[in-house]
């Protein structure tokens, strides 16, 4: 048998109120302005704070964020938006495109909360971003606060870590790079 319910984590916490960027995709400005909606009660709900900026479509909601991340100081990123089949291939290519490219860049340490819907129908999208019922908007939020606490409760990055060009010579003792 197939539980109909699922866990829900309690809200992560915070010494020092966490700062992120809202990056959304308005193509659906209906389903949007629910999922922005429920981002915004969650990232406030824990004493967050919170900018938000639009982007043309889901494709741009990852090159977006990386932007942010070189150029400003936000805790953490919540991408918002809605793909909905059609009749090309161009779906799939939002979707997996998209989806990808948000999962390297938290990969690459960003926290990211990916509340970008991949559905059928209208229908199904406007279940999903409305905050009284699946609250998608709401769950990508919680998600990138979690990612949040996570990254403040194990400290700093260190250098090390990932890929680098370094390259210390042999004999080097030092642990400087020598170039």
């Amino acid at each position: 048998m197939v539980s109909s319910s699922h866990y829900i984590m309690p809200r992560a916490e915070f010494d020092q109120k966490p700062t992120l960027l809202i990056v959304i995709s308005p193509y659906y400005k209906d389903i949007a302005d629910n999922l922005l909606y429920g981002a915004q009660s969650e990232i406030e709900a824990v004493g967050g704070m919170h900018e938000t900026v639009q982007v043309p479509g889901a494709l741009e909601i990852p090159t977006a964020i990386c932007i942010a991340e070189r150029m400003s100081s936000f805790d953490g990123y919540v991408a918002l938006g809605c793909v909905i089949r059609g009749e090309t291939s161009h779906y799939e290519t939002v979707c997996h495109d998209s989806s990808r490219a948000l999962q390297l860049l938290g990969l690459q340490g960003l926290c990211i909360g990916n509340g970008i819907l991949t559905v059928e129908t209208q229908k199904q999208a406007e279940a999903r971003a409305d905050t009284k019922d699946q609250n998608k908007g709401g769950g990508a939020a919680a998600a990138a606060l979690h990612l949040i606490a996570l990254s403040r409760r194990w400290g700093s990055a260190r250098s090390s870590v990932g890929f680098t060009n370094d390259i210390l010579m042999a004999g080097n003792t030092d642990g400087f790079t020598i170039v």
